[in-house]
């Protein structure tokens, strides 16, 4: 939209709406542009640098006589699509175990001229870090790259899980017709202590769109380490017995 004719005192804040309603799953990109000039049409006058001479043609408009008419901010505005949040996916395992679990993951809109032949084989980087991308490829220059990374919902709990959790993408398929990719993951989850803690799976894709995955990590109680006989030695008399505990941390 175009707005003219905006009055605006000298320190006086204008708020600009920017309303973003997508219909696909890909980026849209756009500019807000403020142009502002004087009330009383006069124009600033300047002096010419050499550094300010290609400023000069992007930032401001020039006059005929040689001044600067009006002063320009570009604001550049990317979109990116997200859909709504999807099932939640739950993960358990008993404290002091470790569980290996298979997720499938469904991608839900992808654009049809991103996504390669499903004949074809797909290459993945598996990288140590919580970011990971990977490459859909037919082989052909196009391809389709997802970004993926497990955030947790505050530093706190960021902290006790980011070590007791993994995630890896083990196999990617993909339909153009029904336009869903389907990410199967393997979550290792190894607690060490009974918690119930949650976190949220983004992907997001290079032609746009992001996907977000609650998922609820629960550890239950572990088991019985020993089972500790007292006997008794006596009536009013007291028995003792020893034994030892050992700290896995500092």
């Amino acid at each position: 939209f175009h707005l003219t004719g905006i009055r605006l005192a000298p320190k006086e804040q204008l708020d600009i709406p920017v309303l973003f309603m997508p219909h696909a799953m890909k980026i849209y990109k756009a500019e807000v542009v403020i142009h502002v000039m004087r009330e009383n049409g006069e124009n600033w006058s300047y002096e010419l640098s050499a550094e300010s001479n290609e400023d000069l043609n992007s930032n401001f408009t020039m006059a005929e006589n040689g001044g600067i008419q009006g002063i320009l901010w570009i604001y550049p505005v990317h979109g990116m699509p997200e859909a709504p949040q999807q099932k939640l996916v739950v993960v358990r395992c008993q404290a002091r175990q470790r569980v290996e679990q298979r997720v499938e993951m469904l991608v839900i809109g992808v654009m049809p001229a991103a996504l390669p032949d499903a004949k074809n084989s797909a290459a993945v980087n598996t990288s140590k870090s919580a970011d990971t991308q990977v490459h859909l490829t037919d082989g052909s220059p196009a391809t389709v790259e997802f970004l993926y990374e497990l955030q947790y919902q505050s530093n706190e709990i960021k902290s006790q899980l980011e070590s007791l959790v993994g995630m890896q993408l083990v196999q990617k398929e993909w339909d153009t017709e029904s336009r869903i990719v389907t990410l199967v993951f393997n979550v290792v989850f190894a607690p060490n202590k009974p918690m119930r803690s949650g976190a949220t799976l983004v992907v997001q894709c290079a032609t746009g769109g992001v996907w977000k995955f609650p998922m609820l990590f629960v550890a239950t109680e572990p088991e019985v380490d020993d089972v500790i006989n007292i006997e008794a030695v006596g009536l009013n008399k007291e028995s003792i017995v020893g034994f030892k505990l050992t700290s896995q941390t500092r």
